[in-house]
């Protein structure tokens, strides 16, 4: 005798309430992030220059011009240094993700340890962190100084392991002189990115490879890393946005923003800003910008192409 069939439950009609209440929080959001973006694309197709800037959005209207200057005019003063700029912007991104990312690691496994004060221990590494990075550009800028600055003076004076005072700020030293302090502001964050992975692994697995005999090193190798490789592409990421992004440091080192830093410090938001403002090309400047975060939008997607599966893993046995 065939089975008659179970009766159907009516269809659950969603409840708008909650998207009622998230919708004066996501229309603020659209209006913060989406209006300064249609600005600036819509100023990136004006001639808008230093006499047309009055006008400001009535500038005339050029189209695609300044996209095609700064792609292929190799007159636009926009472009000039640009080579340096996006091989000293590729270096540092790389140096700085992997040295922040290696160094942060390393500390949050140090501090996933018990021992003595380890509580204050975590809180005052993250003091370099809170510190704004305007404020770590002014600062270390003082500390590269040649003759009176506190490197040279701890490098020669006290260690000895320097014959004289090198300049940092000048010639290819410039490069490491934005590199060390971008990497010793941005590991703390990341070291508590990584504890707070770390603690949520289980000790299961621990316990018993130390039971077969496997060694610390091993356990790191082939149970913590593989574990926290989601957390770690994921940081890598937005280290390499944040990076190539990198401005504030750079500006306050090297005159506010207005100085040139040089042939090894120059990166490519100083250059560009600086250019856009000094040649007062502000049309051309917001087309660098749209350039910029298309190429990005590009790598982003690649990125999350090639990871999403390794990134949506979570760090559990």
């Amino acid at each position: 005798m065939p089975r008659a069939a179970a009766p159907r439950l009516p269809r659950r009609r969603p409840d708008p309430f909650p998207y009622l209440l998230l919708l004066p929080a996501l229309l603020l959001m659209a209006a913060v992030n989406l209006t300064p973006i249609l600005q600036g694309f819509y100023m990136s197709l004006l001639k808008l220059n230093q006499f047309t800037l009055a006008q400001y959005l009535d500038a005339p209207f050029v189209g695609l011009d300044n996209y095609r200057r700064v792609l292929f005019d190799g007159a636009s003063p926009l472009r000039a240094g640009l080579g340096l700029a996006l091989r000293n912007t590729l270096l540092y991104t790389a140096v700085v993700s992997l040295s922040a990312i290696a160094i942060g690691l390393g500390m949050a496994l140090l501090m996933n340890r018990d021992f003595p004060g380890r509580n204050l221990a975590r809180t005052l590494l993250l003091l370099p962190w809170i510190v704004p990075s305007y404020v770590v550009g002014s600062l270390w800028g003082f500390m590269w100084q040649r003759d009176v600055g506190i490197i040279n003076t701890v490098l020669v004076d006290w260690l000895h392991l320097l014959d004289e005072r090198p300049f940092w700020l000048i010639g290819a030293n410039s490069f490491w002189a934005i590199v060390i302090p971008t990497v010793w502001r941005t590991w703390p964050v990341l070291m508590l990115i990584f504890l707070a992975a770390l603690q949520s692994i289980p000790e299961d697995p621990y316990e018993a490879a130390t039971l077969d005999g496997v060694s610390r090193w091993q356990q790191f190798l082939h149970i913590t890393l593989p574990l926290l490789k989601p957390v770690i592409l994921i940081q890598l990421m937005f280290q390499i946005i944040d990076n190539i992004y990198s401005y504030n440091l750079v500006s306050m080192m090297f005159g506010n923003g207005a100085g040139y830093p040089g042939e090894w410090a120059d990166l490519l938001m100083p250059l560009l800003t600086r250019q856009s403002f000094s040649y007062w090309l502000f049309g051309q400047g917001a087309a660098v910008s749209f350039v910029m975060m298309a190429l990005m939008l590009v790598f982003v997607g690649l990125w999350l192409r090639a990871f999403r599966q390794q990134m949506s893993d979570t760090p559990h046995a």
